[in-house]
């Protein structure tokens, strides 16, 4: 019995235990949902595909500078006249016959065409690594803002909650008040109809919460269905930084040097640059060496393996003949691996001159070409730094107005929260209308509301000039 109740006991941890680790399974912060949104999202997997195409594409460039070799062998049957592969004499012999060749060759000379190939085909792979990491700092800043609007969301709920309580509480307290004949019975009426509205509030922003919570589960590349809850920290210890240490210009300057668009812009530039000259060298004589190895086999090859003797008798006029003895060479067949290994084994060795002289102006395109790619790179950085100054110059800006209205808000709902403290006592003793009291609650709650999104609005803004200044998405 005693061991039951401890196996039972045991039993009852554990499975506490799991349903904790469960329980902290499901709940995401910030920092998590970044981390796995860069290993899974979409768009971050098919930057990464680009890059490994990139290093294939390296690979390729640095094989056209080794030496290649290949083998080729054909084999047949011959009818009719043709011409003997192992003799090269025509024959009207059905033959059957196999050639095998080994080739060898390596590029000597050709202006440095494949040298600014190759690097040009690494800064690519560079840039393109870099790419990388623009889509990660993408989908986290996309990440931080679906999170922290999720966050909002959850906490308007809660205020629309709250809402909900100090109304339901109100309403009791008034219906008491009723019946004791304090209080009319409309006031009662006018609570309830109060209640409904934020009961309506309530459900709308648990619908907006649920609509935000599965677009950061979009980010995330995750099942819609999985059990996803979101963290919620306390907002107001996550640091900010002072505006001051925020200056767009010093910001800009910053970013120019850390942000992995313009740097991936600027290796795409060097890429470029020995691109065109690559593209140049191909317009110049190429020097290379070559080497080949061969044979043939012919099942009709004979060769002589001796003399077989031979009489021949010649008759007189007289009636006398004469005995004349020779010696007729014999022949046989040649075996496959002797015709392969000796008898028709081929070898050759020498240099090989490639001048392109007319090749339908395709050289001359390609260098002009690669020129006005070059141009095109040029500008896309050009346009790319434009658009982040402006980014980060609206940013600040944004930041600016954002601590405004946040300062404004909070101003707002001490205000309104004075007045509401005052408009409760005056409604407890029966100097304040019904509909009073309720305008001056809605105004509470909205001013809340506000507040709150002014204050998420505002940490966003500030973390993205955080994020252009280099320090990533920190909370």
């Amino acid at each position: 019995m005693r061991k039951k109740i401890i196996q039972g006991f045991l039993l009852l941890i554990l499975c506490l235990s799991l349903n904790k680790i469960n329980a902290q399974d499901d709940t995401w912060d910030l920092r998590r949902c970044v981390d796995y949104a860069m290993a899974h999202n979409i768009t971050v997997l098919q930057a990464d595909v680009q890059a490994r195409q990139a290093i294939l594409q390296t690979k390729l460039s640095k094989g056209q500078s080794m030496p290649t070799l290949g083998f080729n062998t054909q084999a047949g049957f011959q009818f009719g006249r043709s011409i003997d592969p192992t003799t090269n004499l025509f024959t009207n012999q059905t033959t059957f016959f196999q050639s095998s060749s080994l080739q060898a060759g390596i590029t000597l000379f050709n202006f440095f065409s494949i040298q600014n190939n190759i690097r040009a085909s690494a800064n690519d792979e560079e840039a393109y690594k870099l790419g990388v990491g623009k889509a990660r700092n993408d989908i986290a800043l996309n990440v931080a803002a679906a999170y922290l609007q999720t966050l909002l969301s959850i906490e308007q709920a809660n205020i629309a909650k709250v809402q909900i309580d100090q109304t339901t509480a109100q309403l009791d307290n008034t219906k008491k008040l009723v019946q004791a004949g304090s209080m009319p019975e409309l006031n009662a009426a006018q609570l309830e109809a109060q209640l409904a509205t934020d009961s309506s509030n309530y459900i709308s922003a648990e619908g907006t919460a649920d609509q935000n919570r599965l677009q950061l589960i979009a980010y995330l590349n995750l099942d819609e269905a999985a059990s996803f809850k979101v963290a919620t920290p306390d907002v107001d210890k996550i640091p900010i930084p002072p505006l001051s240490e925020l200056e767009p210009a010093y910001v800009y300057q910053l970013a120019l040097g850390t942000q992995p668009l313009q740097l991936s812009d600027s290796m795409h530039i060097i890429a470029g640059e020995y691109a065109v000259k690559s593209a140049r060298g191909a317009m110049y004589p190429t020097l290379s060496v070559f080497g080949q190895i061969g044979s043939n086999y012919g099942s009709n090859y004979l060769e002589q393996t001796g003399y077989r003797p031979f009489n021949d008798t010649t008759f007189t006029h007289g009636g006398d003949y004469i005995v004349q003895s020779a010696s007729i060479p014999t022949f046989s067949k040649v075996g496959y691996f002797k015709q392969i290994g000796n008898i028709n084994r081929s070898q050759a060795v020498g240099l090989q001159l490639n001048v392109p002289i007319l090749n339908g102006r395709q050289l001359k395109t390609n260098y002009e070409r690669s020129k006005l790619n070059l141009e095109n790179l040029r500008l896309q950085l050009r346009a790319d730094n434009l658009t982040l100054q402006q980014n980060i110059y609206t940013a600040y800006s944004n930041s600016v107005s954002a601590i405004a209205k946040y300062n404004s808000s909070t101003k707002a709902v001490e205000t309104q929260q004075y007045a509401y403290d005052l408009a409760t006592k005056r409604y407890e003793i029966g100097i304040l209308s019904t509909i009073d009291y309720i305008t001056i609650q809605t105004n509470l709650f909205t001013a809340k509301i506000n507040q709150v999104s002014a204050k998420y609005d505002y940490i966003f803004k500030v973390k993205v000039l955080e994020f252009y200044k280099g320090q990533g998405v920190q909370f």
